[in-house]
C-alpha cells in the first residue's frame, strides 16, 4: 500500500474546564505506542486498546475531579479525543473512508462501522440492559460506570465528525462487552483512516468530506 505524501497526520488538543483538564496527541499513522494516564485505572486500559488496535499512537494527559465521580474526566478527554482525531484526518485525500470491524471476547461478539463522513452521527445498540447499572473497577480507585460507554461513543463522533454504528450483538460480562466496543471502534477506524493507493483525491462524489 502506497502512502501519499502529505504531511503528519498528527494533532494534539488540549481543553480545560472547571472540571478537566485534558490533553491529546494523536498520530494516526502510527504503531500502537500509548502512554495513558486519567486516573481512572479501567478507562486508561480501554484506550490503551483503542491506541493499540488501531494502531495509533496515542498520548492522553487527563486530570479532573475524579473526587466526585469519573464521568467528567471521561466525557471530556471522550470530546478531545474525538476533536483531535478530526485534526489529523486533515483534508482526508486517499483515505478509505469506510471501516467495519466484529470483535469477539469470550462470550461477547461486538461490530462497529464507520464512515469518515463530516456528517457527525452515531447509533448506539445492543447492550443488556445491565450495562446501565454495572461498574467495573474502583476498589480502591475510581470506577468506571458503563452507562457511558454510549457518551463516549457519540463524543468521539461528533466531534470528529463521523458516523459511527457500534452494536452489541451478545454478551454477558461487562467488561467483555465494553473492551470488545472499544476494540471493534479502535479496528473500524484504522479501516477508514488508512491510504488506499488507488484513491488519489478525497472518496466523495462531493469532492470533499
Amino acid at each position: 500500500m502506497s502512502t501519499p505524501t502529505t504531511t503528519p497526520r498528527i494533532a494534539k488538543v488540549e481543553r480545560t474546564t472547571k472540571e478537566s483538564s485534558i490533553s491529546v496527541e494523536l498520530n494516526l499513522d502510527g504503531t500502537g505506542v500509548t502512554s495513558i494516564s486519567t486516573g481512572i485505572a479501567f478507562f486508561d486500559h480501554m484506550l490503551t486498546a483503542f491506541g493499540q488496535h488501531g494502531s495509533f499512537d496515542l498520548t492522553v494527559e487527563a486530570k479532573g475531579d475524579i473526587e466526585v465521580e469519573g464521568h467528567h474526566t471521561i466525557e471530556d478527554t471522550a470530546i478531545v479525543l474525538g476533536q483531535a482525531l478530526g485534526q489529523a484526518l486533515g483534508d482526508k485525500k486517499g483515505i478509505r473512508r469506510f471501516g467495519d470491524s466484529w470483535i469477539p471476547m469470550d462470550e461477547t461478539l461486538a461490530q462497529a462501522v464507520v464512515d469518515v463522513s463530516g456528517r457527525p452521527y452515531c447509533v448506539h445498540t445492543g447492550e443488556p440492559e445491565h450495562m446501565l447499572t454495572a461498574v467495573i473497577g474502583g476498589y480502591p480507585g475510581v470506577p468506571y460506570s458503563t452507562v457511558i460507554n454510549r457518551h463516549v461513543f457519540e463524543s468521539i463522533a461528533l466531534n470528529a465528525r463521523i458516523a459511527l454504528h457500534v452494536r452489541v450483538l451478545y454478551g454477558r460480562d461487562q467488561h467483555h462487552i465494553t473492551e470488545a466496543e472499544f476494540k471493534a471502534v479502535a479496528r473500524a477506524l484504522r479501516a477508514a483512516t488508512e491510504y488506499d493507493a488507488r484513491v488519489t483525491g478525497v472518496p466523495s462524489t462531493k469532492g470533499a468530506l
